[in-house]
């Protein structure tokens, strides 16, 4: 006798069920995927954006350690204030008597000026004294005046906010430093008071008598950030509409060589 094989196959329900549970499967795979994608893709935005603001502030504290110095050997020069700022804009005109444009913009601009040589800048291959851009000024035994201005500003090729600086070495040309910084901010505290001071409510004379500067740089990521507020240079907590998070990062600098000025127009 041959014994008969009974074959057994799945019905349509169980085919469904099946189907469903993969389907629920690579759905929560994907959403594991896409959830660990943007957290990775977060963190390494916010750590960008936190590099940017503390490159700033590296760069800006170096020239602002600078202010007012004087080489020892130096002759003479017109006397001057080792810093100059700007409320909601950027420092232009004469170096010595600077003014303020772009009125009305979010960042906040900052002037410094220092009597530069070989030894306390980086000398060009020439021997040339440098500004903030690394352009030569004059020849260390001249005791040139270096002017570095600070501000911010959107870069016409990518519209990224960027830190720029203008430098002496060829005034009216500014070169972009760090990318993705949006906001400059700076207060100033002068000698005998305990309060911070706004740079427009400076007078030409009180700018001798700075002694130190509270620098607070916002940089910002790219779109994608999952943050929704943001607390800004001020304190504020701030909502976020675009999408893009923002840290900031803030350093305190006393003006080590103001003791040692005589006094000057700012």
């Amino acid at each position: 006798m041959s014994r008969r094989r009974r074959c057994r196959a799945h019905t349509l329900v169980e085919a469904l069920v099946a189907l469903v549970l993969a389907a629920l499967v690579m759905t929560t795979a994907l959403s594991l995927y896409r959830t660990q994608r943007a957290a990775h893709v977060s963190s390494i935005e916010a750590v960008r954006a936190r590099d940017a603001a503390a490159t700033a502030l590296t760069l800006i504290a170096r020239s602002v350690r600078m202010a007012g110095f004087s080489p020892l050997d130096a002759s003479g020069g017109a006397p001057f204030a080792p810093l100059f700022g700007c409320s909601a804009g950027r420092p232009s005109g004469e170096a010595l008597r600077p003014g303020c444009a772009g009125a009305g913009a979010s960042s906040d601009g900052l002037l410094v000026r220092y009597v530069g040589d070989t030894i306390s800048t980086w000398p060009t291959s020439g021997g040339l004294v440098t500004d903030c851009l690394g352009q030569g000024i004059g020849d260390g035994s001249s005791a040139p005046l270096v002017v570095d201005r600070y501000f911010v500003r959107a870069s016409s090729v990518t519209g990224e906010p960027e830190l720029y600086c203008e430098g002496s070495g060829h005034s009216g040309t500014a070169q972009p430093l760090v990318e993705g910084v949006e906001r400059l901010r700076v207060r100033y505290r002068l000698r005998g008071r305990a309060a911070w001071d706004e740079a427009s409510s400076l007078v030409d004379d009180a700018w001798q008598r700075v002694q130190a500067v509270e620098v607070c740089v916002q940089a910002r990521g790219a779109v994608g950030s999952r943050m929704r507020r943001y607390t800004d240079c001020d304190g504020r907590s701030q909502p976020i509409h675009d999408g893009r998070g923002r840290w900031i990062s803030r350093r305190w600098l006393a003006v080590r060589n103001a003791a040692f000025m005589d006094g000057g127009d700012g």
